[in-house]
């Protein structure tokens, strides 16, 4: 009992130094969890692209992708085991963040770690799954078959690996929207009743966040948009189900 009573007030007297090496820390454990996640996933390098080169396969004339340099197919295997070394460490790094943001949440709310790395977890594959499976092939649909098929597309392997990373991890951290609105509300700065009540300002932010971080298309963003907003939506019935959970200001650690 001293020892956490303890450990709460060094929580309340921590300094902007104290959250910087907090912060610090919890950078450099991540890392370790990404080194790890990307040395297993290099090893299945070859496995891991070919499965993602399914969704463009049946666009290329000749079956598969080219590359222009020496150095080329190496490179897009080494960044392929980066993004899943991202996503496979996923819950480790959602971890981190729980224990650098936990100081700063009243005590009932710090039992809540599991659910924040279970749900943060579950929506980051979701949106990296829906970019697989759903806005790749809706996107390229829509870009290969765009003026007529004469033309033939040569797809570079660089150029295409960065293009689906782009869409796996944006996806995966746009998906994460109602756990960031959660986060926002157990510390004080949003309500339920402000995300509803700017909610078509919300909507507008969004849609230019889709434009930024998505190709500069218009299926692109709409694929990116649609989701966001549903995801907006259900941020805010997370919200509202944390400020009922919410103690009173005196039950703060």
């Amino acid at each position: 009992m001293e020892t956490n009573q303890n450990e709460e007030t060094l929580d309340q007297n921590m300094t902007l130094t104290d959250h910087l090496t907090e912060l610090r820390k919890r950078i450099v454990y991540s890392l370790y969890a990404l080194l790890v996640f990307t040395a297993v996933a290099y090893d299945y390098s070859k496995e891991l692209f070919d499965f993602i080169r399914k969704p463009i396969e049946k666009y290329l004339p000749a079956g598969g992708l080219v590359y222009t340099a020496p150095m080329d197919k190496f490179v897009a295997h080494f960044k392929l085991a980066i993004v899943a070394g991202i996503i496979g460490s996923c819950p480790f790094w959602l971890y981190q963040l729980w224990k650098f943001v936990a100081p700063g949440l009243y005590k009932n709310e710090r039992k809540y770690m599991t659910s924040f790395i279970t749900i943060g977890s579950f929506l980051f594959f979701s949106g990296v799954c829906f970019s697989y499976f759903v806005a790749l092939p809706m996107t390229f649909d829509f870009l290969f078959s765009f003026g007529g098929d004469q033309d033939k597309p040569m797809i570079t392997i660089d150029h295409y690996m960065d293009f689906v990373s782009q869409f796996a991890l944006m996806f995966g951290v746009s998906f994460e929207l109602p756990l960031i609105l959660t986060l926002m509300a157990m510390a004080g700065l949003v309500s339920q009743k402000f995300l509803i009540d700017k909610g078509r300002y919300a909507i507008m932010i969004l849609a230019l966040i889709a434009a930024l971080i998505t190709p500069p298309d218009v299926m692109s963003m709409t694929i990116m948009l649609v989701p966001m907003i549903a995801l907006y939506y259900i941020g805010i019935l997370m919200v509202g189900f944390v400020q009922k959970k919410k103690p009173n200001p005196e039950a703060k650690a």
